[in-house]
């Protein structure tokens, strides 16, 4: 069974379909369909599309992270009560297999920490940044043109996608359920090319890098832009792109790539978890693995992430005067923290003159009260920005 929206004039050759309609209903209470796609994206009808498919009793195969983010167990534990299946691996890393990666390739192991590139198109913004010192707003018209970003880009570049994939991947690795508003978020839109020529100085790049990681009473997790250190792994994942690093108790790490954003990497991930609903439907598996890897999923809110630690990386804008450093460590050292070293390239305008301070490791309500104070500074053209710098990803 096929459903096309009203208008659609041809399918491709040797599809000969029995329904072709406009009202979602009509597939959803056909007889003889048994697995219903949603594609739809969004919170309002997809929601009533896949609740009401479960209701009826047919299969789902869905592409919505945020829906699933949000209500995802909720949904599974309906379908669980039909007796039907629910298969969403296109929701993250489209080209990726993650999901039964996490569900059953390493369920073996014990996660304790996962990095991910999630977000192609903020990738791909970064990379354009960092390769041809392009502008923000430039290389985001690109994006748009190609394809990668949205007329309202808001979800890719201010990191609110990245957050309902990290969500999902993290409800799969450690089994809890998790708010996507309760995980803090930045995006990229202060990125510029003169923070990636410090970072170069740093031997580091910077991308949108999505962080959970357990510590004693539960876990970090977070969106953000970070300083990844060019020599590893995560670096090099460029354009486009997705990438997810794990690190289990006794597997050690493990690596996935592929390319996220774009309709043919989500098609490929819709086909497979069709075939694979559709070979369940044949016979029965006596034991069917859940979709979220574990039978009870409790829920969970992530640590203050001020408590967390890291190195961090501080970049300025500021009316050149002297005594600004004195202001600045003076500042620094009222929050007990300590100065790992002061970079300044070369530049003429002392009106808006770029220069960094990196931090060593430090805690992160520290820094970001310390931050605060240094905006209220007469000589700040705008606030610091402030970024972790990431060690071994």
């Amino acid at each position: 069974m096929c459903s096309r929206t009203a208008g659609t004039k041809t399918l491709p050759a040797g599809i000969a379909p029995k329904l072709v309609t406009a009202d979602w209903r009509e597939v959803v209470s056909h007889p003889d369909i048994d697995i219903v796609a949603e594609l739809v994206g969004g919170t309002g009808a997809a929601r009533e599309i896949v609740e009401g498919a479960i209701a009826a009793g047919k299969c789902v195969v869905t592409a919505n992270k945020e829906l699933i983010a949000l209500e995802g167990v909720n949904i599974w534990r309906q379908a669980e009560a039909q007796g039907v299946a629910l298969a969403m691996e296109a929701s993250v890393c489209g080209g990726i297999p993650i999901h039964a990666v996490l569900r059953e390739g390493i369920a073996g192991d014990h996660i304790e920490t996962i990095f991910g590139i999630l977000n192609g198109t903020s990738n791909y913004i970064l990379t354009e940044i960092e390769q041809n010192g392009a502008d923000f707003g430039g290389v985001l018209k690109e994006a748009q043109r190609l394809g990668y970003a949205e007329a309202d880009p808001t979800a890719d570049v201010d990191g609110y996608d990245a957050r309902s994939k990290l969500a999902l991947l993290a409800s799969l690795a450690f089994g809890v359920r998790l708010t996507p508003a309760d995980i803090y978020t930045e995006g990229i839109r202060r990125i510029s090319p003169t923070d990636f020529q410090y970072a170069k100085q740093l031997g580091c790049t910077i991308k949108l890098l999505c962080s959970a990681r357990r510590a004693e009473g539960g876990l970090f997790i977070s969106v953000r832009p970070a300083l990844l250190p060019t020599k590893t792994i995560m670096a090099s994942v460029q354009g486009a792109y997705n990438a997810v690093w794990s690190r289990g108790a006794f597997g050690a790490d493990t690596f996935y790539y592929g390319r996220g954003a774009g309709p043919t990497p989500t098609g490929v991930a819709v086909v497979s978890d069709l075939m694979r609903v559709a070979r369940q439907l044949r016979p029965e598996p006596a034991h069917r693995v859940p979709p979220f890897a574990y039978t009870e999923l409790p829920d969970a809110a992530p640590l203050p992430i001020g408590k967390q630690r890291r190195p961090w990386y501080l970049r300025f804008r500021i009316t050149d005067r002297p005594g600004i450093i004195r202001d600045l460590s003076s500042i620094l050292a009222e929050h007990s923290i300590s100065i790992d070293a002061v970079l300044q390239l070369p530049d003429l305008d002392k009106q808006n003159l770029p220069f960094v301070i990196t931090l060593e490791n430090s805690p992160e309500a520290a820094v970001r009260s310390a931050v605060e104070k240094m905006t209220a500074l007469d000589f700040m053209v705008e606030p610091p920005l402030a970024m972790p710098i990431e060690r071994g990803v």
